[in-house]
C-alpha cells in the first residue's frame, strides 16, 4: 500500500484491501474484507461496510455509509451526506433479512443529500441532483433530480447538460439512447 494515507482517527480491519495513492480522513471506519482501489478520496465519518468494493478515483464525501450490498464503480463522485440502503423492508427484529444489491457505475455523480433506495442500478456517467430520492434504475448519462426522482435530461463526462448529441462545452458525442 504504498502512498496511502490514513488519518491517525480512522480504524480500518486488517483485512481491508485499500489500492495505493488513496486518502482516508478523520474518523473514517472500513471494515472487513472491504476493497477500496487506487487513487480514491474518502472523507471524514464515512463509514464503509464489510464486503463493499469501491473502484479506483472515487470520492465520497463526508457523512456518507457505504452499506454491504453497494458496489461502486471507478471514477464515481459521492456528495456530502449521500444515503444508501440495502434492505427492503428494514426491521430491528427480522433474522430473515436479505440484502438488495445496488449498483454506481462508472463515473456517476450522485449529489448531496441524495437517497440511493437498493436494488437499482445508477448508469454510467449519470447525474443524481441533490437531495433526489431514486427508487428506479437511472440510465446511462442521464440527470435525474426530485423525490422521487425524475428525468430531467442528458449529461456528458464532463457533467454538462447536452441537448442532442454532441456536448457543446467538450464536443463527446453521447451515445444513442
Amino acid at each position: 500500500m504504498s502512498n496511502l494515507f490514513v488519518h491517525e482517527t480512522a480504524h480500518i480491519a486488517n483485512n481491508a484491501n485499500i489500492g495505493e495513492n488513496t486518502k482516508i480522513w478523520i474518523n473514517v471506519q472500513i471494515r472487513e474484507n472491504a476493497v477500496i482501489g487506487s487513487n480514491c478520496i474518502i472523507s471524514k465519518d464515512v463509514y464503509i461496510d464489510h464486503a463493499v468494493t469501491i473502484g479506483n478515483g472515487v470520492k465520497i464525501q463526508n457523512g456518507v455509509s457505504v452499506y454491504h450490498g453497494v458496489t461502486i464503480e471507478d471514477d464515481v463522485f459521492v456528495g456530502p451526506y449521500v444515503v444508501f440502503t440495502n434492505d427492503h423492508y428494514p426491521r430491528a427484529q427480522n433474522s430473515q433479512w436479505e440484502v438488495s444489491t445496488t449498483l454506481i457505475k462508472k463515473g456517476a455523480s450522485l449529489g448531496a443529500n441524495s437517497t440511493i433506495v437498493c436494488g437499482h442500478t445508477i448508469g454510467e456517467y449519470a447525474m443524481i441532483g441533490a437531495g433526489s430520492v431514486v427508487t428506479k434504475d437511472v440510465p446511462p448519462y442521464a440527470l435525474v433530480g426530485g423525490n422521487p426522482a425524475h428525468y430531467m435530461g442528458r449529461v456528458c463526462k464532463c457533467g454538462c447538460l447536452v441537448d442532442g448529441g454532441r456536448c457543446p462545452k467538450c464536443g463527446f458525442v453521447l451515445p444513442i439512447e
